[in-house]
């Protein structure tokens, strides 16, 4: 027994009840072709909603075909049997986010699945050895086909799309590559949800960046967007596209509006890793100065790690929406220099230069957000303060160069 005799119960229950692939596919809410992949034994997993839905339109027994299937044993019932295990895909699953989303997940008891880009992503097994449960699949944002490979492969629960051009400057450079991949990416995925389980849960990773030239302090789910980067407005169309297919197709698709949010595990070419990597070169005697750009900008900065809990906990809702998700404090990035300078007892005036090059074409100045739904519909709040998420950053640093306090 096993999915390919499954697909063959399947096909033959169709063709007895006189009915096409098309009208199959258009009653359960799939796709044809993701109808032909069942019948022909394609797919490595069956989701239990997906299974009753083909046993109701099929008219068979689903207990019958979860044993068909390999998931029960005769005599079992599912309700007894079934591990009641979620299934999550998460997108960007290298990056900062990806990884402490996965831990927080696998914490959860779900069973995770990354998507990666290809075969030769150079931070993939670095992450398969921090998260050994965590499972990779190849899939593209660049590729619709693929992407409704990897849903048909992994059936997912749940489904977080992390993955983006999120490094801001980068977005300049390319601009028409983060919109590919960044809002274009959000309605490839959401149109092979519908296509393959419009039932799936969808988690949108939006941005502050959105609200560029802001025109209220602080910022809230209705403040309007004006974005000033590529980046920003990609992620305002993604977030747009969200919103769309949650009010036309119904699902279930919530956008997380997340400010800065920061850890040990940030990329080194964001500013604040930057900074903390540098006072910790600097006391190891392997730099002697940090250029920086524009010291003046004003960030709503939190920790990564609470971060993860807020986007989980919008998927865990009756009903679908939007939430901004912040500390509810700002920090110049000149603050953010002061206090992980003087986290090791030294002056940032006499290290950090500003520098031209780092400036931006067009800079977002003042964020600042109010998460007062978040906490008050989600019971979400953030455990680590600015202070302590410098100290912490700061502290890994320092330990990767070998220095101890």
């Amino acid at each position: 027994m096993g999915m390919r005799e499954l697909g063959s119960a399947i096909r033959t229950a169709r063709i007895k009840a006189g009915i096409s692939q098309k009208m199959l596919a258009d009653r359960i809410g799939l796709s044809r072709e993701s109808i032909s992949n069942y019948e022909r034994g394609e797919v490595q997993v069956l989701s239990p909603a997906l299974l009753e839905m083909f046993a109701a339109t099929l008219g068979m027994d689903p207990r019958n075909l979860a044993r068909i299937a390999g998931y029960l044993s005769p005599g079992d019932d599912p309700a007894t049997n079934s591990s009641g295990m979620k299934t999550a895909l998460i997108t960007g699953i290298t990056g900062q986010d990806g990884t402490y989303l996965a831990e927080f997940l696998i914490s959860k008891g779900y069973k995770v699945y990354g998507m990666v880009r290809g075969q030769h992503n150079p931070k993939q097994e670095l992450v398969q050895t921090m998260i050994p449960a965590l499972e990779f699949v190849e899939g593209d944002l660049l590729d619709q086909s693929s992407l409704v490979a990897v849903l048909e492969i992994t059936q997912p629960d749940e489904v977080y799309n992390l993955g983006a051009i999120s490094f801001v400057p980068l977005s300049w450079k390319q601009p028409v590559l983060t919109g590919e991949v960044t809002g274009l990416g959000v309605v490839r995925l959401l149109e092979a949800i519908r296509m393959t389980n419009p039932r799936t849960r969808f988690y949108q990773a939006s941005s502050s960046e959105m609200f560029g030239r802001v025109r209220e302090v602080p910022q809230t789910e209705l403040t309007p967007f004006a974005p000033r980067s590529p980046y920003g407005f990609a992620k305002a169309y993604g977030h747009y596209a969200t919103v769309n297919y949650r009010e036309s197709y119904g699902l279930f698709a919530c956008s997380g509006i997340l400010f800065n949010h920061e850890s040990p595990r940030r990329g080194l070419e964001f500013v604040t890793r930057k900074i903390t990597h540098g006072v910790a070169r600097i006391v190891a005697g392997k730099q002697h100065e940090l250029a920086l750009g524009d010291l003046r900008p004003q960030r709503d900065w939190g920790y990564a790690g609470d971060y993860v809990r807020a986007m989980w906990a919008m998927l865990q809702q009756d009903e679908a929406d939007d939430y901004v998700v912040a500390s509810g404090e700002t920090h110049t990035i000149e603050e953010f220099a002061t206090r992980a300078f003087a986290a090791v007892g030294l002056d940032w005036h006499d290290y950090v230069r500003s520098d031209p090059k780092f400036y931006r074409p067009a800079e977002v100045n003042l964020l600042i957000g109010k998460a007062e739904k978040a906490e008050r519909v989600l019971g979400w709040e953030p455990t680590i303060d600015f202070a302590n998420l410098v100290g912490m950053m700061v502290q890994a640093d320092l330990e990767k160069e070998g220095i101890t306090a």
